[in-house]
């Protein structure tokens, strides 16, 4: 189990929920989970294993699904896994078929799929597809899942937990250009739904995330040195906004941190501008 370094324990303070809640509160309900094979999805199912509810985890590794089912039945979950590519239109639409079957419908969706990509915009000059599929998978993957199942939602008076990251609500940021804009793109349209949805009885958390250990961040070397957040400790962060339901969970140093960023970016501007006057 990974334990945290002293820096650490100061950024990301313990959560503590109230098992006995989220037990009553899900108890013979049905969530889903996105992105289940491994990381955040992999430790909120682990999480609601002891509870008697139904999960439906989706990834695209079936092996792996199966693993985690195992273990979990082995406790009171039931457990449904279905393997899907959710960039894939047929795959999809598929799954949205199994969905639409599931004979108690849903209650909450736990949308965690995602991609992340660390790049130079000059690096990227012959890579337009690193921007198509990184905004498949983190907004357009995410909307059409919703679209369809709204209405399952609407009847269970349900709940969308969207597992997002701090880049949405920083100041842009280099290298990050394709990722900071398809998370930011989903979760404004979230934001924008809510109040529509709020009416209808379906509530919704978002999740603003720093750095999270987990295989995502694997193929970036600078990133294993750097504070970042267990897959256990956000997943009980997620299973605890299931029953109390607030709109949002950020780290308390987030204000300063979105401070921090458009300072930096405005000095950034200048200190470029300074350069540009000297060289004229």
């Amino acid at each position: 189990m990974q334990r945290y370094r002293f820096i650490e324990s100061c950024l990301f303070l313990p959560t503590y929920f109230n098992h006995k809640k989220l037990k009553a509160h899900l108890t013979g309900k049905t969530v889903l989970i996105t992105g289940a094979s491994s990381g955040i999805g992999e430790q909120v199912a682990y999480q609601l294993a002891s509870i008697s509810c139904h999960l439906v985890l989706v990834a695209r590794r079936r092996e792996k699904l199966l693993q985690i089912k195992n273990r979990i039945e082995t406790k009171s979950a039931t457990v449904s896994i279905y393997k899907a590519d959710l960039r894939n239109d047929h795959e999809m639409n598929e799954f949205l078929t199994f969905l639409h079957d599931l004979p108690n419908g849903l209650d909450i969706v736990v949308s965690n799929a995602g991609l992340s990509i660390n790049r130079s915009i000059y690096d990227s000059l012959d890579r337009y597809h690193d921007f198509t599929r990184t905004m498949a998978i983190n907004y357009f993957a995410p909307v059409q899942l919703l679209l369809s199942i709204l209405p399952i939602l609407k009847k269970n008076h349900g709940q969308i937990i969207n597992v997002s990251t701090i880049n949405a609500l920083l100041a842009p940021v280099p290298y990050f250009a394709a990722y900071q804009a398809s998370k930011s793109a989903f979760d404004v349209w979230l934001r924008s739904i809510s109040t529509e949805l709020r009416a209808e009885g379906i509530t919704t958390t978002t999740i603003y995330l720093p750095l999270v250990r987990t295989p995502m961040i694997q193929p970036t070397i600078s990133y294993q040195h750097m504070p970042a957040m267990t897959p256990s400790h956000v997943a009980k962060i997620i299973c605890k906004s299931m029953y109390t339901q607030k709109k949002k969970y950020q780290p308390w140093w987030l204000l300063i941190g979105q401070l921090a960023s458009v300072f930096l970016t405005s000095f950034g501007d200048f200190s470029n501008k300074t350069k540009n006057r000297k060289k004229s």
